[in-house]
């Protein structure tokens, strides 16, 4: 049944990625976790919807709200964001990246109960210095795999220098390996051509230099 239910949300992807939002419709017994992965030449950003359906919104409302009052503080709500990135993992090229929260937003606990309601998250992590050509970037997402269903999908790159050229997910749409392009930056291409002419120019005058001593000296008469 849930197969079924993660192939009748590809074509809802295309709104989540379009939009933005998580199309209201869904199962009132799972928890949907909706991912966007963007890339850029040096940082990868990660937007996360959670939205439970009605029938699971006490559970997730339970490790949310922490002292049961009913409401969500910043620190309730930050720590709930610490524990769903301690269930992420993102690496590039295999190298392991450290996300980093850069936002969140956490609706009212009535409207998280009517289950159409979403927390949003938002992380990144810095990307090493990357040369030009084919890279590979694996996003995982572990949180409440016991009541969740899982999307995953690549935005369109910001950036002209990044192209994406496929996305590999396992069944569940908890793992995800998208392989892109880089494009060398234009500088670092200046940079180099100059870095090969002043090359070329020191070795012209290095030879010209040794030419010149190995020439006789002029006979005095």
């Amino acid at each position: 049944m849930r197969s079924s239910l993660r192939n009748s949300w590809l074509g809802a992807l295309l709104l989540v990625v379009v939009t933005g939002s998580v199309p209201s419709a869904h199962r009132r017994d799972e928890y949907l976790q909706a991912a966007r992965v963007a890339i850029d030449p040096d940082r990868v950003q990660i937007e996360l919807d959670l939205t439970p359906g009605m029938e699971v919104a006490e559970s997730v409302l339970a490790e949310v709200d922490l002292d049961r009052n009913r409401s969500i503080s910043a620190g309730e709500a930050g720590a709930y964001c610490a524990r769903l990135l301690s269930a992420m993992a993102v690496d590039m090229d295999g190298r392991p990246l450290v996300l980093a929260l850069t936002g969140s937003t956490f609706p009212d606990v009535s409207a998280m109960l009517s289950g159409e309601a979403s927390v949003r998250i938002q992380a990144g992590a810095a990307l090493p210095g990357l040369s030009g050509g084919t890279h590979q970037l694996r996003y995982r997402n572990s949180h409440r795999s016991d009541i969740s269903v899982y999307l995953v999908n690549a935005l369109i790159p910001a950036s002209d220098r990044v192209a994406i050229a496929s996305q590999r997910r396992d069944v569940d749409q908890r793992d995800v390996t998208i392989e892109y392009t880089l494009r060398a930056d234009p500088a670092t291409r200046v940079r180099g051509g100059l870095s090969v002419a002043i090359a070329g120019t020191l070795i012209w005058i290095t030879t010209l230099w040794w030419r010149r001593r190995r020439q006789p000296c002029p006979t005095a008469l």
